[in-house]
């Protein structure tokens, strides 16, 4: 299984945080992203977003066909997001668009270390193969990269 972690890209200041929109940096860098996503995404991607205006925003940028989750908002748990994405065991490669922190979280317990940061519009993309015990980075990118 693969599991794609894209953090929201920046988003204006304010409350509520839920209807946080997209600066025009933030448009910018989810549309790099998702260029780069256009051209190694497979197909069949199940595509898992929160309910946030910040990643309906940056997701948008590559597409209209996805799924909103509520258990994946801003605070939800690594446990949640991973629920959702059916790790390890989907069969399908799986993007979350998410938060900070709970997507560093996310990395973190599958790489067994310390809290990570992704920065804003970052992509991790992570994968196990079945039953296999370990997890393997196969790419670490953010849009100033692309």
């Amino acid at each position: 299984m693969d599991l794609i972690l894209w953090r929201h890209a920046e988003a204006e200041d304010g409350s509520p945080d839920i209807s946080r929109k997209l600066t025009e940096k933030g448009r910018k860098q989810a549309e790099k992203t998702a260029d780069f996503l256009r051209r190694h995404l497979p197909r069949d991607t199940r595509i898992l977003v929160s309910p946030a205006i910040r990643t309906q925003q940056t997701v948008a940028a590559l597409t209209d066909r996805f799924t909103t989750v509520a258990s994946i908002a801003p605070g939800a748990s690594a446990h949640a997001v991973l629920q959702a994405a059916g790790w390890p065991r989907s069969g399908q490669t799986v993007l979350v668009v998410g938060h900070q922190p709970t997507l560093g979280m996310v990395a973190a317990q599958l790489l067994g270390c310390e809290p990570l940061r992704i920065k804003k519009s970052g992509l991790w993309w992570l994968s196990r193969d079945e039953g296999d015990a370990e997890t393997t980075v196969r790419l670490a990118i953010t849009p100033d990269f692309l």
